[in-house]
Formats: C-alpha cells, sequence, structure tokens
C-alpha cells in the first residue's frame, strides 16, 4: 500500500505561495511563527503537544506554587490572529531533504520550501547508572506535574508513618538556574505553607538538598550573584554538596563520586540537557553536545532552506541554550525566510544579551541585565516577577499566573501559603467478595 501523501514533493512547483514548516513550538518555533504572520507564505506548525509550555515557570507547577494550565497556552488560539498559520499536532520521525519534505508519525509526508527544526531538547542522564529510572526531570508539563504528584504522596505516607523521624528529603541535581529554582521554592514551601499543615512530620525531617559537580552553584553568573544565591539557599536551609558529581542514583539514594551516600525519597534532575534521540535519523549536520550545526545566518550547514534555531542549533557564536537566544534565533529565522522569498541575502544573527535571571525565593534573587548591571535582593526578584509575567503568551495566563505569585510571594499571603496540592490517591476501601448462597 501506498503512503498516504499531503503535499507532494516540490511544493513551490504545485503551489504559489512558499509552504514553511515549523517543527517545535518552543520559544523559537513561536517566533519563527509570529515573525512569519504578514509574510505571503504558508505556515504549517508540528508540535508532538497542542499547547505551547512556558518552561521557566514549570518549577513553579512541580512545587505547588501555579497550577498547570497557567504556563501552558493552546496553539490553536494563534489562529486567532494568524490566519496563514496551520497547527498540526503530530510528531517528526524523518526529513527527506532530496525532495523536501519530512515524514510525520502517522506515516503522512508534508513537503516544504522552508524548513525551520526548532524542537528543543531533553534532560541528558550523561548515562549515570539509575538516573533515568529514579529521579524526575523537568522540561514539560507532565513531568512537572508527576514531581508535584509524587511530592505529596511522600508527604501524605511520612504524616502517616509512626517514626518521628521519618519524613522527606528531597535531592535536587545540578546547581544550575533550574536547581537553584527548584531547591528554593521547596525550601520556602517547607518553611511556609508545609510545617503547619504537616505537624507529623517532625524537626528537620523534610531535607533539600542540592549536588553540584563543580564547587559554586549559578557557576555561569558573576562570582557575587554566586556567592549571594548560595549564602541565600543556606540561609533557607538548602544543603549544598558542592565538588563532586553523581555516580549512581538508586530508587531511596544518590551516590556521588567521593562514595558519599545521601538518602532521597525525591531526586529531581536539572544536570543538563541534550536533543531528543529521534534527532538522530534525520540527516542533519551534529557538533558539540549533539546540537544541530548552523551557520550564521541559521541555516543548517550544507542544506539550504533548512533552518534550526533554539536549544538544538549551535551557531558559531555559541549562543547558550536560553530562552532569550531560543526568541532573538526564532525572529531572525523569520526574517531571513522572507528575505530567501523576497529575492535577498540572509543576513546573520546579531545577539543582543538582555541578561539571565534566577530566583532563590520570595524577595531573593540575582540578575544580570544587558551584560553589566548585576541585581539581587527584593529588587532583582520584581525584574524577574515582571520579565516572566511578560515573557507568557496570552492575557489570561499573565493574569493567573501573577495572581498564583502573588499568592505565594505577596504580603501578606506568604506567611501561611496553600500550596496547589498533586494528585495524591483516594483511599478506597477494599473490594468486597460477594457472598456465597
Amino acid at each position: 500500500m501506498p503512503e498516504p501523501v499531503t503535499a507532494a514533493p516540490g511544493p513551490a512547483a504545485t503551489s504559489p505561495v512558499p509552504h514553511v514548516v515549523v517543527v517545535g513550538a518552543g520559544f523559537a518555533g513561536l517566533a519563527v511563527v509570529k515573525g512569519l504572520a504578514t509574510a505571503r507564505v504558508r505556515v504549517t506548525l508540528v508540535d508532538r503537544r497542542v499547547y505551547n509550555t512556558f518552561q521557566p515557570l514549570l518549577y513553579q507547577v512541580a512545587t505547588g506554587g501555579l497550577n498547570p494550565g497557567d504556563v501552558t497556552y493552546f496553539l490553536r488560539g494563534l489562529r486567532l490572529k494568524q490566519k496563514n498559520v496551520r497547527v498540526v499536532h503530530e510528531h517528526l520521525v524523518g526529513i527527506d531533504h532530496e525532495n523536501r519534505r519530512i515524514r510525520l508519525l502517522n506515516d503522512e509526508w508534508v513537503g516544504y520550501d522552508y524548513l525551520v527544526v526548532a524542537n528543543g531538547v531533553t534532560a541528558n542522564f550523561f548515562g549515570t547508572p539509575g538516573a533515568k529510572e529514579n529521579s524526575f526531570p523537568m522540561y514539560s508539563r507532565s513531568q512537572a506535574m508527576k514531581i508535584r504528584d509524587t511530592l505529596f504522596i511522600r508527604l501524605e505516607k511520612a504524616a502517616a508513618s509512626p517514626r518521628t523521624d521519618d519524613g522527606l528529603r528531597v535531592v535536587v541535581v545540578g546547581g544550575g538556574a533550574t536547581g537553584v529554582e527548584v531547591a528554593g521554592a521547596l525550601a520556602e514551601l517547607r518553611t511556609a505553607g508545609l510545617r503547619p499543615a504537616y505537624p507529623e512530620i517532625h524537626g528537620d525531617a523534610f531535607e533539600v538538598k542540592i549536588v553540584q559537580r563543580g564547587n559554586e552553584v549559578l557557576k555561569s553568573f558573576d562570582p557575587r550573584l554566586r556567592t549571594y544565591a548560595a549564602d541565600e539557599l543556606r540561609r533557607r536551609g538548602v544543603d549544598l554538596h558542592l565538588g563532586a558529581g553523581v555516580a549512581e542514583v538508586l530508587p531511596d539514594a544518590v551516590v556521588l563520586t567521593d562514595g558519599t551516600r545521601i538518602r532521597s525519597d525525591l531526586t529531581v534532575w536539572s544536570a543538563g540537557v541534550h536533543p531528543h534521540e529521534e534527532v538522530d535519523d534525520w540527516g542533519l549536520p551534529r557538533g558539540e553536545g549533539g546540537r544541530v550545526v548552523v551557520g550564521d545566518d541559521l541555516q543548517v550547514e550544507g542544506l539550504p532552506g533548512v533552518f534550526a534555531a533554539g536549544d538544538i542549533a549551535i551557531s558559531p557564536a555559541g549562543l547558550p541554550q536560553l530562552a532569550q537566544p531560543a526568541i532573538q534565533s526564532g525572529e531572525q529565522v523569520a526574517k531571513n525566510v522572507v528575505a530567501l522569498v523576497e529575492g535577498r541575502p540572509t543576513q546573520p544573527l546579531r545577539y543582543f544579551d538582555k541578561g539571565t535571571m534566577a530566583v532563590i525565593g520570595r524577595r531573593a534573587a540575582v540578575a544580570e541585565v544587558v551584560g553589566k548591571i548585576r541585581l539581587t535582593r527584593g529588587v532583582a526578584w520584581l525584574a524577574w516577577l515582571f520579565v516572566h509575567i511578560m515573557g507568557l503568551i496570552g492575557p489570561r495566563n499573565r493574569m493567573t499566573t501573577l495572581a498564583g505569585l502573588v499568592t505565594r510571594y505577596g504580603f501578606p499571603f506568604h506567611r501561611r501559603p496553600i500550596p496547589i496540592v498533586g494528585d495524591v490517591p483516594t483511599v478506597r476501601p477494599p473490594k468486597r467478595t460477594p457472598r456465597s448462597r
């Protein structure tokens, strides 16, 4: 039986309007789509999910601060303002570069004039034994919800235990921005929200630890900001295990490379990222970390008309895998696609570093703005709040997220925050066996 075809090879020959296929609806992919809103092109956005996820706030979902819907946006909502885009809920499995078409998981083929690969990355376990099986990454909404559910299941289990020293030990692997934010949120949740709610868990039985191979947290930040972040974490009761990596992750412990064994009831993995495995089958040149190699104009090396943007791409500039580089890369890809359609030369990406941020907790954050201005404490926290609220898509998401963060951190709500509880299994009586007559 022949394979079904939704668009024949060589789409330019059959349609006067160029067809742009964008794979991935993250920061980079959506920036491409929006950048083509007024262009004379047809846009097909392909993503395995029906929503976009605002990943910088996933840790708030994982720690009960926000609802999952607050940080996601229905992709078909793009059609309300942009009529030249079609959203396809599917998964890319192969690329036929010669005939300029892609194959989806349902065996349909989609032809393209221009292709943009922006499907992001996933957790990198670095071959650590037991890490994939016994730890929780946090790069999708479902993963964040799984962490939240597991957190509350373990809390209820600890509260029901007759042993007064039986509590909850959380280990966060990785001292980058994600690891620091998760640990800080958990520490604040423990201190303000869970101690009065779980009087059965005595003393310091709810522990939060960060394990970092290097000797400092937030190594990409200025040294003064690293010191401030470490001091704030310790002040909030987060233990820092620095200078040793993870040798193995067990169901109930983390074993470090120096032989130290740390008990862990919940291990959160935030130590690195890597492209998805299926990228290996797409016939794209790969560079450091398995990322797709692109030129200054973000076209894939040796494949004219094929672009890669966001975390999956590595350019000569070596941009970090953060939101701002992804957004600006996507915007530049859109401009270059328009240039090619109009017969003009493409332009290189000129990245403007707006800075990076990490929040530790209420009135505590670090920020490097425009590469020179360094902020800490409440000023950095307010800057973080503004940037993240404005980065969300849609007024509803901005309003609900702002309300959630205000009730978690704002005065006087922060004194007794009520977390958004995870899905703890319902207690049900055992099924009765039918009586024999």
